[in-house]
């Protein structure tokens, strides 16, 4: 009893040999048990997540139908080997071969590059788009004929790719019509690769994706430095700053006047320092104020026809030069609804940056008021020397005159109501000029006839 118990303390730091044995021994056995049970909880758990894998793969591949043929083997071979039916065993075995028989089908998806390529990323609505896409084998195998699907916005377009060789392409030409102001996503593509009866389905999605800017139609106007712009800049206003090039008046220095307006005849007769007080001038900054409230527009053309109109007067004010607030009503959650005030501002260097905004823009059910917009904007910027005010025909004249009391005397306001069903005119009521557009095309002539006048 000696040796064993002088063997077991080797492995454990103890004086007494017996105790040290049969405390190893515990410990030894404890090991086991809890590698034991540590084991079977992870083949459990990677026994759930195959299992879970595995359903997940046969949802996203087994189709109806497969599901439907799956039932009927299972049926088939239950009933034949219970009551010895050799039909049923029959069909059963039938139908497990031609689900089997479908499984090549679905290699190959992985096997494709796509590349989508489009010839322009921005057009104007009503145009047509013209793609191509490239399907190349990059595997080492021949791929069979499949199908790749390439959403189009809230649409699909499906292509058949042919049987390709290895290193092999083919290119699809693909057209989109851009009918409406929007943005179009187009992509990502999937390869679909499935039986010819329909069983079982794969597919493989790629990442690319792109964005196809469809802006608002737009029409060339006059220059905003032609008409109340031109006959504003450099004018005096009636805010007095202590450095501009119209002159006011002669006042005493007061701490932190600039030494360079001081005077000096004048604070030679007087005795005290005096400086020079001017008049700021107007300066030709613009305002395109456009409502989104759905409740202003008698239609969605309508709603298109503002747009545009914003659109064409914002744009040819970056042609200029001049410094350009695009503002519009925010989206408010019908929760805060009556508590909550936000405007948004489309801001952009050029043309094409500031169509990319109006094609995102969309009307609202819950937004401001047009009128509230007005004083929100006012807030922002008050050094505003013109703003054109675009709305639909929902908006009573009454409303527009209490928009355009938001702005101050020294900001002349241009409202441009959209009604489709009117002739073009112009009104003059006080301060405030009124035009009435029915089609893009009458913006021109009115600005040009009614702004100047």
């Amino acid at each position: 009893m000696t040796e064993p118990s002088a063997s077991l303390t080797r492995t454990v730091s103890a004086t007494d040999g017996l105790t040290a044995s049969r405390t190893r021994i515990a410990t030894a056995r404890r090991g086991t048990l809890v590698r034991g049970v540590v084991g079977l909880i992870e083949w459990s758990r990677g026994a759930r997540e195959g299992a879970e894998a595995a359903g997940r793969w046969l949802s996203h591949t087994v189709t109806p139908a497969g599901w439907l043929v799956l039932a009927l083997a299972s049926a088939g071979l239950a009933l034949g080997w219970t009551f010895g039916w050799i039909e049923a065993v029959v069909a059963g075995v039938a139908s497990v071969a031609l689900v089997a028989m479908s499984v090549p089908f679905l290699f190959g998806a992985r096997g494709y590059d796509v590349r989508v390529r489009l010839s322009h990323e921005r057009v104007v609505a009503g145009e047509t788009v013209d793609g191509e896409i490239e399907i190349r084998n990059v595997g080492a195998r021949t791929t069979l004929p499949g199908r790749l699907d390439l959403p189009v916005g809230d649409g699909l377009v499906e292509l058949g790719v042919p049987l390709l060789r290895a290193g092999h392409q083919v290119s699809q030409p693909v057209s989109i019509p851009a009918l409406h102001r929007g943005v179009i996503t187009v992509g990502p593509p999937t390869a679909v690769r499935t039986d010819p009866i329909g069983l079982l389905r794969r597919e493989h999605e790629w990442d690319a994706t792109h964005e196809l800017y469809v802006h608002p139609r737009t029409v060339a106007v006059p220059a905003t430095s032609a008409g109340l712009v031109r006959d504003l800049e450099g004018n005096p206003s009636r805010r007095l700053v202590d450095a501009d090039m119209s002159f006011h008046a002669i006042r005493e220095y007061a701490p932190g006047d600039a030494r360079r307006q001081i005077h000096w005849k004048s604070t030679a007769k007087t005795g005290r320092l005096m400086v020079r007080q001017f008049e700021e001038s107007l300066r030709s900054r613009l305002a395109v104020i456009l409502s989104l409230a759905q409740a202003d527009y008698a239609s969605d053309d309508e709603f298109e026809l503002g747009v545009s109109v914003a659109a064409s007067l914002a744009a040819q004010a970056v042609r200029d030069g001049r410094d350009l607030d695009v503002v519009t009503g925010a989206e408010i959650p019908r929760v805060v609804r009556g508590r909550m005030r936000s405007i948004e501002l489309l801001t952009a260097t050029t043309p094409r940056g500031l169509l990319d905004g109006f094609s995102r823009v969309r009307s609202l059910e819950h937004t401001m008021p047009v009128e509230e917009v007005c004083r929100l904007s006012v807030e922002a910027s008050d050094t505003l020397s013109l703003a054109f005010l675009v709305c639909g025909s929902q908006v009573s004249l009454g409303r527009l005159r209490q928009a355009a009391l938001s702005f101050s005397d020294q900001t002349a306001v241009v409202a441009i109501v959209c009604d489709e069903k009117a002739h073009p005119q112009r009104r003059q009521f006080g301060d405030l000029n009124v035009l009435t557009v029915g089609l893009l095309g009458d913006l021109a002539g009115l600005m040009l006839r009614g702004v100047q006048t």
